[in-house]
């Protein structure tokens, strides 16, 4: 799951080095695009293919994370616990889970073994601010192909990602269960100190 999570992630990594127009693509012509560019820095990346966690980090932070709507996903992994914490806690919630996320995932980026991934067109965009872009990982030697969904907003500076769906299981709903155990059993802040927790011993972990 962690494997084709991280290559899920991965897809969307380049968006920053497209020109400026590309935020005019609709998000299905922009995930493929990207797919492409991708690949190609993988396959000539030695490092990256090599494991370079400091690398692998420094290409997560200012290429992936400025396009996907880390608020939001928070939001919804939270659920109906979201109301009841403070602004700064909700601050705190964003930076911790995003932390987790790029640190429980970085390994999983550098295992790309030459996987296809073909993205299904989206059909009559129209006026949509929330779409759904399909795709599948082709992943060869007679392994099923894994459908992975990525479920996309328009905002005003590109469409954004608030979750991704691989094999029919949502990162979202995966980690929500979780947090509503933590807030059950410790409140707001006991969630937090397992998210700050988690991450220092991530962080360990070189």
């Amino acid at each position: 799951m962690k494997r084709i999570l991280g290559i899920a992630v991965l897809i969307l990594s380049n968006l920053l080095v497209l020109p400026a127009w590309s935020m005019d693509l609709s998000p299905d012509k922009l995930v493929d695009r990207t797919v492409k560019e991708v690949i190609e820095i993988i396959q000539k990346d030695e490092e990256l293919k090599s494991g370079n966690r400091d690398k692998m980090l420094d290409l997560i932070e200012t290429k992936i994370l400025p396009h996907f709507n880390f608020s939001r996903m928070t939001q919804l992994a939270m659920g109906q616990h979201w109301s009841t914490a403070a602004p700064e806690q909700k601050n705190k919630l964003v930076d911790e889970f995003r932390t987790l996320l790029v640190r429980t995932y970085s390994n999983a980026l550098t295992s790309y073994n030459h996987e296809t991934i073909n993205v299904n067109p989206v059909k009559q965009l129209g006026d949509q601010v929330e779409i759904t872009v399909r795709t599948v990982v082709i992943q060869g030697n007679g392994k099923e192909p894994i459908p992975i969904d990525y479920s996309m907003e328009k905002k005003s500076d590109g469409w954004k990602v608030f979750d991704v769906t691989v094999a029919g299981v949502s990162l979202v709903t995966n980690y929500r269960g979780t947090f509503n155990s933590q807030v059950r059993k410790g409140g707001v802040e006991g969630l937090l100190k397992v998210l700050t927790d988690k991450n220092k011993s991530l962080e360990g972990k070189k």
